[in-house]
């Protein structure tokens, strides 16, 4: 599971400007005294035909219960977001290794997974990459999410099966490029093990979801990521790391020009853009805004590979940038849809507005703690701002409470969610007034 970043809901992190995959997978782990995970079957040979598929899927729908799944990306090494291998297990059916890249379609999966459970890690990682393929779960259990509203401190897959189960499982190949053909044993053991103990693990946290009063949250949050899609990438190139230091508009136009350059060609090249040139190459030139190819080539700070390499596209760029019209410069703040500002400029801006987030966030972190459920969890952050900046108009408690909770279910809020924050909402939109 190279590619599992453990995400909130409010994270606007770029992964195609990202290096190799981090996040919950890759935590590091303290020294284990409990048994190391093995197959239990031996390594599985790697599924690559199209007759060995219909084996696969045959082998499949022939088995019992929930399904694990997962999926292995080459983030940090290519540009696009597909499925390099897929890997399955199912009681009685065993565990496959599905590579995807040389079969014609995947449609005899499809089938053999119709009307199943997946059992996912962060499977809003995997979703987007396995629909890509035609593989679309009607039911799924994310063991990662469930671990979230446990109340588990760490909930990478190792760390969980470690916690839950009590097996250490190595994660030595978590930065791996799965692109790589022929894939190596040692990973593709690394792979099969992700989906090892899959069942087991969602059997043990419904157990405790259900034990805690948590079973309906767990329902509600698995039934919404059936939905997920990525957020569309809005003006992606304000996201280049360094920004800060550029100042003028001539030089955001600089940067959008460079940044949208590389994205075309890593685009084309399918490899992640900073393996292009890095953020601060294209920063570096931005300020520097040099006027001829030896000047760009001689700019400290603009590096990578392929510097030299696409100088005359790099140039044509920053030439077209130049040229534009002051009309045509792009604006020093982003374009959006009306979200609040910063935090940190309510007080200035709207100090009755300030007061009600500090209200809200309070309650809504106590609220977090005693249910021993992470903040982010509880209630999008996002979605908090943006009932604390404009909230309903009306004051009477009852008709506030109804619209608090029609705007958040707007904004996408679930029912568990809703019904224990909005209550603290309307407190602290009415405290906020009284002060």
């Amino acid at each position: 599971m190279s590619k599992k970043a453990t995400e909130t809901p409010d994270s606007t992190t770029d992964s195609a400007d990202t290096g190799p995959d981090s996040g919950a997978d890759t935590e590091q782990i303290p020294e284990q005294q409990s048994p190391l995970l093995t197959l239990r079957d031996g390594l599985p040979p790697v599924t690559d035909t199209d007759a060995g598929l219909l084996e696969a899927a045959a082998a499949i729908a022939a088995g019992t219960g929930p399904v694990g799944i997962d999926a292995e990306r080459a983030s940090g090494y290519r540009y696009s977001n597909r499925a390099y291998l897929i890997q399955l297990r199912r009681e009685g059916s065993g565990s496959w290794l599905i590579d995807p890249i040389g079969l014609t379609t995947l449609e005899p999966l499809a089938e053999a997974l119709a009307g199943t459970e997946w059992i996912l890690h962060a499977a809003t990682q995997d979703l987007p990459c396995l629909a890509e393929v035609g593989l679309r779960p009607a039911s799924l259990f994310d063991t990662e999410l469930a671990g979230r509203l446990l109340g588990y401190p760490r909930v990478g897959l190792a760390t969980l099966v470690e916690t839950v189960l009590g097996f250490h499982l190595l994660k030595e190949h978590s930065a791996a490029d799965w692109s790589t053909r022929p894939l190596p044993s040692s990973w593709l053991e690394y792979a099969a093990l992700d989906v090892e103990v899959l069942v087991e693990l969602r059997e043990s946290l419904i157990a405790e979801l259900e034990a805690t009063g948590k079973s309906e949250w767990a329902r509600q949050e698995f039934e919404a990521e059936l939905s997920f899609e990525p957020a569309p990438r809005t003006e992606a190139w304000r996201r280049t790391s360094g920004m800060h230091r550029i100042r003028g508009r001539r030089e955001l136009a600089l940067v959008r020009a460079l940044w949208e350059t590389r994205d075309e060609i890593a685009q084309q090249r399918d490899v992640t853009p900073g393996r292009i040139i890095p953020d601060a190459a294209i920063v570096a030139a931005a300020a520097a805004a040099p006027t001829d190819r030896a000047t760009l080539l001689g700019v400290k700070g603009f590096h990578g590979r392929g510097a030299e390499r696409y100088a005359s596209r790099w140039m044509a760029a920053i030439k077209a940038a130049l040229a534009l019209s002051d009309d045509e410069l792009p604006s020093r703040n982003p374009r959006g849809d009306a979200s609040p500002p910063p935090p940190r400029a309510w007080a200035e801006k709207d100090p009755v507005a300030a007061r009600r987030l500090t209200l809200a966030r309070d309650a809504i972190a106590q609220l977090a703690e005693e249910k021993s459920v992470p903040l982010e969890n509880l209630l999008t952050p996002d979605y908090l701002r943006r009932v604390m900046w404009t909230p309903p108009v009306t004051r009477d408690p009852g008709t506030l409470l109804d619209e608090v909770a029609t705007q958040l279910s707007a904004y996408g809020a679930r029912g568990w969610q809703i019904a224990l924050t909005a209550p603290l909402l309307v407190d602290a939109v009415l405290g906020a007034d009284a002060d």
